[in-house]
């Protein structure tokens, strides 16, 4: 059993972070899974994450998340709820990972694993939210799979290159923030669409999502 270097129990506390506000309980099976088989060594704040009753109610909470993220609307209800759970167990985790000796650092570590599971769990939703306003299914079930494959591979490449994972995880956080601002944007002036039309105020349409202004604008040609 490979115990871990001070590096990568700090990439390891931002990789649960970060992926608890994706897929909380695909975290807490994958990481469980790992000390139980005996692939990695478990700080003693996630020991419990190796129990046998955690894996199995984990594993179903998979098994569930699975299929209700790749049903169109589904998805936003189950992620509204999940608000509540991923952030704060985004912590918890993280401060497992670095509080078993010192208080400072659990905070420290909490601090940093909830400003992930919110930042990453905004992005999912806002994201996932303003895909939902297309009618068709197929860009819903892509994201998904996509977040599927990103949490294990978050996981591994936190505890194989720690240094790596922290320069890809400043990047993601980068993009994420950029996703929420965009997204939020788009479903706001959906929902301003939606009081115009029902007031009886004339429809002025709505842009895509992730539309890119061009550079010859209207403004840009008359400077």
């Amino acid at each position: 059993m490979n115990a871990l270097d001070t590096a990568q129990l700090i990439a390891l506390a931002g990789a649960l972070g970060w992926a608890s506000g994706v897929r909380l309980y695909l975290v807490v099976l994958l990481t469980g899974l790992a000390g139980y088989m005996g692939w990695i060594e478990l700080p003693q704040g996630l020991h419990l994450l190796a129990n046998p009753v955690v894996l199995g109610v984990s594993g179903f909470m998979v098994f569930v998340e699975f299929f209700a993220d790749k049903i169109p609307g589904l998805d936003s209800l189950w992620d509204v709820v999940h608000t509540v759970i991923r952030i704060p167990a985004g912590a918890a985790l993280a401060a497992g990972v670095l509080g078993a000796d010192s208080g400072m650092m659990a905070l420290l570590a909490a601090l940093l694993g909830g400003t992930l599971a919110a930042t990453s769990h905004a992005a999912k939703a806002t994201t996932r939210a303003a895909i939902n306003t297309s009618p068709e299914p197929f860009s819903n079930v892509g994201a998904s799979l996509l977040e599927d494959g990103m949490v294990p591979l978050g996981l591994w490449l936190a505890i194989a290159h720690p240094f790596v994972f922290v320069a890809v995880l400043a990047l993601v956080v980068v993009l994420s923030v950029w996703l929420i601002r965009r997204c939020w944007h788009f479903l706001t002036q959906l929902l301003m669409r939606v009081a115009r039309i029902f007031s009886g105020k004339p429809d002025t349409g709505l842009p895509p999502a992730f539309a890119l202004k061009s550079p010859f604008s209207k403004n840009d040609r008359d400077v």
